[in-house]
């Protein structure tokens, strides 16, 4: 990660390749000059790229975009939602053998639009986790379907147990289904349940808006692992987990120098 000058009381970010603090982006179509000044700005910020839904079908260029990712030292990998569609098409193998094409080591396992039984994804899991790395998203993507917090924690951990390296937190690109109210706002009951018997650091959450990110890393701390970030927002992201944005200004000094800091300016605003 560049560091242009000095400051203290900046939090230490791990260097890549990283097991907590993952950022992931979503590409829904960048171009290759896209893809070359993405990387150029971000490379160092961004571990993995997400090709979203269903785009990599009629993405243009897209295994010359994977070599650009993965010589910047980013892994690129299909959405979910393409996975579905093969499963549904009853082509798991077609499926294995595209990640074999494209020499994808990084896949996702998901079931958010289509129902497939417990125990067939969990085989899906471990049947691809034997030679490549997988992450495994739980939640729907359908606002109408409501899933408990038992039956959360249940498909995370035995999804984990599977093979799974990191479960992913539905919350789509619209931060408003999954862990999120329709107002977007986060399910604060569901999420504390969650985090009770599941490690946070084995989660990524889908967290395209700021406020999400922001309510995350306030929870979580800076090492939280996020995704969904569009391109263009991933130093804003960085930027906020290192409290160089006014929302996450005071999370990271020390406690006696955030108080004197916020009584100053309260005693500003009071005297205007």
């Amino acid at each position: 990660m560049t560091k242009n000058f000095n400051l203290t009381h900046i939090p230490k970010r791990p260097k890549k390749p990283r097991k907590k603090g993952v950022t992931m982006v979503m590409d829904k179509g960048l171009s290759l000059r896209e893809t070359e000044n993405f990387i150029e700005a971000n490379a160092g910020l961004c571990d993995i790229v997400k090709f979203g839904f269903g785009t990599a079908y009629v993405t243009p260029n897209l295994e010359d975009k994977i070599k650009l990712y993965k010589s910047a030292n980013i892994r690129p990998y299909f959405g979910g939602t393409l996975f579905e569609l093969f499963i549904a098409r009853n082509k798991f193998n077609e499926y294995r053998k595209l990640l074999d094409k494209y020499d994808l080591d990084l896949c996702e396992v998901s079931d958010g639009s289509i129902i497939i039984p417990s125990d067939q994804k969990l085989d899906y899991i471990h049947k691809l986790s034997k030679d490549r790395t997988v992450m495994s998203e739980v939640g729907s993507k359908d606002a109408g379907i409501i899933i408990s917090p038992g039956k959360w924690i249940k498909m995370m951990s035995t999804e984990l147990e599977a093979g799974s390296w990191k479960v992913i937190a539905e919350g789509r690109e619209s931060g408003t289904v999954g862990v999120f109210r329709p107002n977007g706002t986060a399910h604060t009951y569901l999420i504390n349940k969650i985090i009770a018997k599941i490690d946070p650091n084995d989660i990524l959450w889908e967290a395209p808006k700021k406020t999400q990110q922001v309510w995350f890393i306030r929870l979580f701390g800076h090492n939280v692992n996020l995704g969904n970030i569009a391109p263009n927002e991933l130093i804003p992201l960085e930027c906020l987990r290192l409290g160089l944005r006014g929302d996450t200004f005071f999370e990271f000094l020390p406690k006696k120098i955030g108080e004197t800091l916020k009584q100053t300016s309260d005693e500003k605003v009071e005297a205007e």
